[in-house]
């Protein structure tokens, strides 16, 4: 396998299993063997609302502290810009996963939100901010049929402009198909 190279800002794309999660964590691992004195932060998104969803944020934080046992995690569902500037640093690596949750959670809220629910747009400014490397994890779902429902289309819609935003922010986006990356923007 080629020597993986931390990027500046790396927004990673792709479906469900598509390996997205396992090259962040390898990004993590590679910085973290590159000086003893490197850490690495993991911002969750993602909420337990039902049982599955306990077990599978569950099974993730055991597999992650197995793979990455150096990385710390944070869990933060809605400050997400703010979460990026309180852990980032000139040494420190932050991987955020993933912004598809965090954007389910600001239009869906399974809890109404007490007042305004953070902008999207907050997010390029932390990326452009934050200190030290960052590594953004989004679902692709646009690469289907379009869907039936209004308000599924419109969370398609806000996705995708998401992903353009963080996209446009980052220095290299990647795509991930099969566990295999492709670079879609800067050098792999």
């Amino acid at each position: 396998m080629p020597e993986l190279t931390v990027a500046r800002s790396e927004l990673i794309l792709g479906g469900q299993k598509s390996g997205k999660t396992a090259r962040a964590e390898q990004l993590a691992a590679a910085w973290l063997g590159l000086s003893a004195a490197h850490e690495a932060v993991y911002i969750a998104t993602a909420q337990a609302w039902d049982e599955e969803m306990r077990a599978r944020i569950d099974r993730h934080r055991r597999d992650r502290a197995e793979r990455v046992p150096r990385m710390r995690t944070v869990e933060e569902p809605l400050a997400l810009a703010r979460a990026i500037g309180q852990n980032s640093r000139p040494g420190t690596l932050v991987v955020v996963d993933c912004l598809t949750l965090w954007l389910t959670a600001l239009l869906m809220p399974a809890v109404p939100l007490a007042g305004r629910p953070p902008e999207p747009a907050s997010l390029a400014a932390a990326v452009a901010a934050c200190a030290g490397p960052l590594v953004l994890i989004s679902n692709e779902i646009g690469l289907g049929v379009i869907p039936m429902g209004r308000d599924v289309r419109q969370f398609v819609d806000a996705l995708g402009a998401l992903n353009q935003q963080a996209a446009a922010a980052c220095e290299r986006v990647t795509l991930m198909s099969a566990g295999l990356p492709m670079t879609l923007k800067g050098v792999a």
